[in-house]
């Protein structure tokens, strides 16, 4: 069994005068997160194996080549981040959050390739879906198992397309509990057949608007993304998340163009957050995990249910028994437990889509 794992990297070198000059991002970005949590740079040294005058000469060539210092001293308190320090550390997190998902797809495919050239009579597990944290969290428990499995990282819409096509075994994808739940399934239904497809539920999970520290603009509802001087940050068209806010904004006559950066996207949750923390964009619609995860205010708005649908015949012929398991491991609850904003209510429940959309929903 063996793993593959591509790392966002990037590369800071000078021009001109200071065109010799280069600074290893990886190395500074690790020291500088270290310095950040124990205010020593000798700490953040012995974390890395190198001595305090390596580090010291590290960061004083980085700050040359920027003009600006990295750090702040302060007598008997220790040593904090300048705010150029802090905007790196915030680039390095807006890099990882946009580019994450789409290089652990790209390495995901990659194992598939290598798996069918080592051992072609095992057939990984297909999972395409929309980018969460209890999907990552699945993965990881899947991973864990030395389960095979090919993940794809999709929109909502497009991840039950590929499962009409054949193309995956399970497609991840989200439905809002209360009155635009049937506008919502309705765009699923063009490819979810009542006589061939099943869904098995994932979790509960809350909604609403991700907004900077203390929440300044007082952002409360909808209404206030049209207020001037408020910059939105938007998700992606085809989005289950952007389709939501768009039925959620008819409803309550927001107009889209009033929007100051709903034209601005970003492809995941946690992109959006972190464009927030990066200080450009004061809102943006989407979990809460990921406004907890980058030190953001939330105000929740709605609740969905993230369901996979699978083809009957796939569960009548046990293909998915290791994952149904995996989602009902106590271990695997107790972790979705601890995703705020998650709740893991019917977790690994197979409803009928009738049973699912046709009356109360499971876990409301």
């Amino acid at each position: 069994m063996f793993k593959i794992a591509i790392q966002p990297g990037w590369h800071i070198q000078g021009t001109g005068a200071e065109a010799s000059s280069a600074v290893d991002t990886s190395l500074l970005l690790r020291l500088l997160a270290s310095i950040r949590e124990s205010g020593s740079i000798a700490a953040a040294g012995r974390l890395e194996g190198l001595s305090y005058r390596h580090v010291w000469g590290l960061l004083r060539n980085a700050e040359q080549l920027f003009g600006t210092p990295l750090l702040e001293k302060r007598p008997g308190k220790g040593t904090r981040l300048s705010h150029l320090g802090t905007v790196l550390l915030l680039a390095e997190d807006r890099i990882r959050a946009r580019l994450s998902p789409t290089l652990d797809s790209l390495a995901s495919e990659l194992e598939a390739e290598i798996r069918k050239a080592v051992a072609p009579e095992r057939s990984p597990l297909r999972l395409y879906a929309s980018h969460g944290f209890a999907v990552a969290a699945l993965v990881d428990w899947i991973n864990t198992a030395q389960m095979p499995v090919e993940l794809r990282y999709r929109n909502s819409t497009e991840a039950v397309a590929a499962l009409a096509r054949g193309e995956c075994d399970l497609a991840g994808f989200h439905v809002p509990i209360g009155p635009f739940e049937r506008d919502a399934v309705r765009q699923y239904l063009q490819w979810l057949d009542p006589r061939k497809h099943v869904l098995v539920q994932l979790a509960l999970r809350v909604q609403g608007l991700c907004v900077a520290p203390g929440n300044p603009k007082r952002i409360r509802a909808l209404g206030d993304l049209a207020r001037p001087g408020v910059r939105f940050v938007n998700r992606q068209a085809g989005s289950g998340t952007r389709m939501l806010l768009e039925l959620m904004l008819a409803r309550d006559q927001v107009a889209q163009q009033a929007i100051n950066g709903f034209d601005s996207t970003e492809f995941t949750h946690a992109a959006v957050a972190a464009y927030i923390a990066s200080g450009m964009a004061d809102v943006g619609f989407g979990i809460e995990t990921a406004a907890r995860r980058f030190g953001l205010d939330f105000v929740p708005l709605v609740t969905e249910r993230y369901f996979f649908a699978v083809e009957q015949s796939a569960l009548e012929a046990r293909r998915l028994d290791d994952v149904l398991a995996i989602l009902k491991a106590p271990g695997f609850i107790r972790r979705l437990e601890a995703l705020p904003g998650y709740e893991p209510v019917a977790t690994g429940e197979v409803l009928t889509l009738a049973r699912a959309f046709g009356g109360r929903p499971a876990g409301a």
